[in-house]
């Protein structure tokens, strides 16, 4: 293996550290904890270890976290009404509903009542609006975590070459939106795109959010791209494994031969997506009491 590795495990455990000092000092000045609340609808296994991972990171990095979990035949307006009391709640300073939702229920709608200055997922779109047109606003996520990783390696991302693989409203529209602030020149990529494989081969960087197992092959990379691989995908077990293994959307070892940088599956981008949500419960904090944060310190 020639690339090194983009250590996403150490970076959110950094970036948790910060949080929770600023938290802290946030404590003093507000007489409060700064607030998050998770909204748990339904019994889904996945999401429940989700949210119980969210709820223990918030109180480890001492701010309060409010769980409220309904049963999987709550009425959409019950959803609705839970949601207009968070917002009214001065204690709450991030809402973030579960996702996905019972059928019987509109996502969009939901994410919709959500106050745009509470909304830490990033997801509402008023925020969308503020990021498409460089405002202030809550960013999804992983690509928020995604560009900090990128940051941290590279410093200066302006004028470099990017390849961004997946549309979604999650990561891959936000991600080029994030990186086209940066002054990157980006393309974005999706599973219908003709010949991918030479579309990928000219980036200088790859961040790969198309859902698809070891979908991007090492052949497809520039020599010494950096790439992102946002990708989890699990695979069927094999004779000898009770579980299959967690792979990305890259096909790690041949892309390591290739790359000069890659975040592992797991151990990459996964643990920042939790350690953003933080990072942005305690700006929308400071926010709404109020209390200054100082520029760039989270």
């Amino acid at each position: 293996m020639s690339a090194a590795l983009i250590d996403g495990k150490a970076f959110a455990a950094t970036l948790r550290a910060k949080v929770a000092g600023y938290a802290a000092t946030f404590e003093q000045s507000a007489g409060r904890k700064a607030g998050l609340a998770v909204v748990l609808v339904g019994d889904d296994p996945a999401s429940q270890v989700y949210v119980r991972s969210k709820g223990k990171a918030t109180t480890e990095c001492g701010m309060a976290g409010f769980e409220h979990k309904l049963p999987d035949d709550t009425a959409e307006d019950v959803l609705l009404v839970l949601i207009a009391r968070l917002n009214a709640d001065p204690a709450v300073d991030g809402i973030l509903v579960q996702l996905p939702l019972p059928p019987h229920i509109n996502e969009q709608k939901v994410i919709a009542a959500i106050d745009p200055d509470k909304d830490v997922d990033g997801f509402n779109v008023v925020n969308v609006g503020r990021l498409a047109t460089g405002l202030h606003g809550f960013v999804p996520c992983t690509p928020l975590g995604c560009l900090m990783l990128l940051k941290d390696r590279l410093g200066d991302l302006s004028g470099l070459d990017v390849v961004v693989i997946g549309r979604s409203n999650i990561v891959g529209k936000p991600m080029a939106q994030l990186l086209l602030k940066e002054s990157c020149t980006v393309t974005i990529a999706h599973s219908r795109t003709k010949d991918l494989p030479e579309v990928v081969r000219r980036a200088d960087i790859v961040v790969a959010a198309v859902g698809r197992p070891e979908m991007v092959k090492g052949s497809w990379l520039k020599p010494g791209a950096t790439v992102i691989d946002v990708g989890i995908n699990r695979l069927p077990p094999v004779e000898g494994e009770n579980r299959g293994r967690l792979v990305g959307d890259v096909d790690f070892a041949s892309a390591a031969e290739v790359a000069g940088a890659i975040t592992p599956v797991p151990g990459g981008v996964g643990p920042m997506t939790i350690a953003v949500l933080l990072r942005n419960t305690l700006v929308a904090a400071h926010r709404n009491a109020r209390v200054a944060l100082a520029k760039d310190a989270l």
